[in-house]
């Protein structure tokens, strides 16, 4: 059964972090525990770190330190072929390989990076690495600077040079082609390689290839003046500001890095100035140069404005430091999400997912896990693409949530506000939002407000809600991505950035009303922990609910369990076990936990039971022997809010778990609230819920 994967290439700069970050998610999303190994780094760490096995570790949290990464420094590896002990340096490799392997239930092995001198050497020593391993491969090809032909070539001969020593080759992934070359080699490979091969051609991107500012600083021996918060700005061009004003404005292009002579005040302050401007591309950042800074008056003024790009001051002169730039290399690092996210998707995109995952004899586990959790919520928003109303369209959280959203490819979003708004928003976060692929809509002068008026008068009249009311209450954005949501021009709504819970809901409660049978709105959260994924509820909604209300939120979120992949077995919490305790609060819950069984025998449910009892299978088994729920519960039910929505929080800051939601349940179609001081992530994920909850009812705008 094959636990691992050889990702190697036969050049530097082949993208390799981008096939590594992919595949590492794509396979959290399926197993329990990845493990990474890079058995030949540049250096070591105490000379230079590996940025990429730095980024693999942080951004995935692997459970391996870094000296367990990788076996031999470039230099040691060569030492051992050197003193003819290549034998001992496979069995090291082999061996940090199999420890790896017993604790894990897939490793991802990368070859080594081909910088500096010995390319032969490592190519042989890839290859020889990966049959000693028993490992499939995944040969990745470079595009950069070849004709149609060389690429193909290239990639034909790798394939045939580990073939040649019976090696698995599970897939050639050609990287960096240019657009109008990708569609010509992927036939041409097509028409030469077996079909049991996975091909992939993944174009050149600029998000991915060029640099940051914060990359170029780094390379260059300099002081750092402004814009220490930009530096993760994008450089996608640089230009010499050694001319005057009006010339210098014609050169500027979309995130630009401009190199000027430290006393050009005159192009330090147009260059800020065509940033703030919309006339005028996006400023990456600014290099002063010669040792050199503006004369106290332009310090003045720029240390007086807002969002300032980064301007670092170098010694060298404008000749020396272009070139020092133009020499830089991009780099995903741990700290660059966005970059991280956006080889994620790449990978996503190019890789036909489905194809690799047939090839990877992979463990499945029963457990699920945070990463399968969440890895499978992205999946399930791709099956049936929804439309998403978010009403605080211009809060800069729901503006990035939005961007990764649709980059993703999981929803469409309906944002609501001032489109001119948006868009100022929108350049000033320096976000890759694209306005075109959103809709934006302000209530007022929407096409719709009027039958949105009629409608809610004709539903809210018996409540003695007069037409002015209604066309008042129409103008509020909740009111409006409610109506959206009940006329069916969105899939659903994800509100509370800015506006309470109340505000969100009361809508929803007022027209779109609950699901027949079903008298209680309630919610839960996803809690996902080191280990498991479990569901909360009711966190957010109902203060003391009664016993019948506890019954109908614990069957309802036992179905959003299972809908959700998680197995339901559900524990009615209380401060006793079983028959061990008395008093209005556990009988409350005794009989909630009854009224669950008598409607719904086929949900497992225990109760009332106390929080150890129910997840600590040693507690569990000695409380309540026998119990198919004791010690396993993947849903707890809170007896009231005080408790639940405190244990939520407990749990969520004392262990780092993600708590995703709350997710309301009960209502005809979805709303959800949010925290007012939710993140950029909270708002992704509750979005991403909302799409799946909506997924029976399709929208139509």
């Amino acid at each position: 059964m094959t636990k691992s994967i050889y990702i190697t290439s036969a050049e530097p700069y082949s993208g390799k972090s981008v096939i590594v970050l992919g595949l590492v998610a794509m396979l959290l999303g399926r197993a329990q525990k990845i493990g990474y190994l890079k058995p030949i780094i540049p250096f070591g760490p105490e000379e230079q770190p590996d940025t990429h096995i730095e980024t693999v570790l942080a951004h995935f949290q692997l459970p391996q330190t870094y000296r367990d990464t990788y076996v031999f420094t470039r230099q040691g590896a060569m030492q051992q072929i050197k003193d003819q002990h290549q034998g001992d340096m496979i069995d090291a490799i082999i061996a940090r390989f199999k420890a790896l392997e017993a604790t894990c239930d897939f490793t991802v092995v990368e070859g080594s990076d081909f910088e500096g001198q010995g390319t032969a050497f490592e190519f042989e020593t890839n290859r020889l690495i990966a049959k000693n391993l028993n490992s499939p491969v995944l040969l990745l090809v470079s595009g950069v600077g070849k004709t149609t032909a060389g690429i193909v070539q290239d990639a034909l001969n790798f394939k045939q040079a580990y073939q040649a020593q019976d090696i698995q080759v599970l897939a050639v992934v050609v990287n960096r082609v240019q657009a109008d070359q990708a569609a010509d080699v992927q036939q041409l490979l097509r028409a030469q390689l077996s079909e049991n091969i996975l091909i992939a051609v993944i174009p050149a991107d600029p998000g991915l290839e060029n640099p940051t500012v914060h990359d170029i600083f780094e390379k260059l021996d300099g002081r750092l003046l402004f814009g220490s918060e930009h530096l993760g700005n994008q450089v996608d061009n640089f230009v010499t500001g050694a001319m005057q004003v009006p010339n210098f404005l014609n050169y500027l292009k979309e995130n630009v890095l401009i190199v000027t002579p430290g006393d050009r005040g005159d192009i330090v302050i147009s260059s800020l100035q065509a940033n703030q401007s919309a006339s005028y591309p996006r400023v990456a950042g600014i290099i002063l140069t010669a040792g050199a800074i503006p004369e106290e008056p332009v310090m003045r003024l720029i240390e007086g404005l807002q969002n300032v790009v980064p301007i670092l001051a170098v010694g060298s002169g404008t000749f020396e430091t272009t070139n020092q730039v133009a020499a830089v290399k991009a780099r995903i690092t741990a700290d660059n999400t966005k970059k991280i996210r956006l080889a994620i998707e790449t990978f996503n995109r190019y890789i036909d997912i489905a194809a690799l995952d047939k090839m990877l004899v992979t463990y499945h586990s029963n457990v699920m896990t945070p990463h399968m959790f969440q890895y499978q919520l992205t999946q399930w928003a791709k099956r049936e693409r929804k439309t998403i109303v978010l009403p605080e369209g211009n809060d800069d959280r729901i503006l990035q949530a939005s961007a990764r959203l649709i980059a993703q490819q999981l929803v469409n979003i309906i944002l609501l506000g001032d489109p001119a708004e948006i868009a100022a928003s929108v350049k000033r976060l320096g976000i890759d939002l694209d306005l075109n692929k959103v809709t934006v809509i302000p209530p007022a002068s929407s096409p719709h407000y009027e039958d949105y008026v009629q409608t809610l008068y004709e539903l809210r009249k018996s409540k003695n809600v007069t037409l002015e009311m209604a066309r008042d209450l129409m103008t509020d954005v909740s009111y409006f991505g409610t109506m959206m949501v009940y006329k069916g021009h969105a899939d659903g709504m994800v509100s509370g950035a800015v506006h309470t819970t109340q505000h969100t809901i009361r809508p929803a409660l007022q027209f779109i009303k609950t699901k027949p049978g079903i008298s209680t709105v309630s919610s839960v959260f996803f809690m996902c922990l080191a280990d498991r994924v479990s569901v909360f509820g009711d966190c957010a909604v109902n203060p003391d609910p009664t016993a019948e209300e506890l019954a109908e939120i614990a069957i309802s979120s036992a179905d959003n369990s299972l809908r959700f992949g998680i197995e339901p077995r559900v524990a009615m919490l209380s401060y006793s076990s079983g028959t061990s305790g008395s008093g209005a609060d556990v009988e409350k819950v005794r009989r909630a936990t009854q009224l669950v069984h008598d409607r719904r025998p086929d949900i497992k449910v225990e109760g009332p039971i106390q929080y150890d009892a129910a997840v600590d299978p040693v507690v569990g088994s000695q409380k309540m022997p026998g119990s198919e729920v004791a010690g396993k519960a993947s849903v707890l039910i809170f007896p009231d809010l005080n408790t639940g929505n405190n244990t939520y929080k407990a749990v969520q800051r004392e262990t780092g778990a993600l708590a995703i939601g709350p997710m309301l349940q009960g209502l005809n179609k979805p709303v959800n609230d949010l925290s007012r001081g939710c993140t950029v992530d909270d708002v992704f994920n509750t979005v991403i819920i909302t799409a799946i909850q909506s997924q029976d009812s399709p929208a139509s705008l």
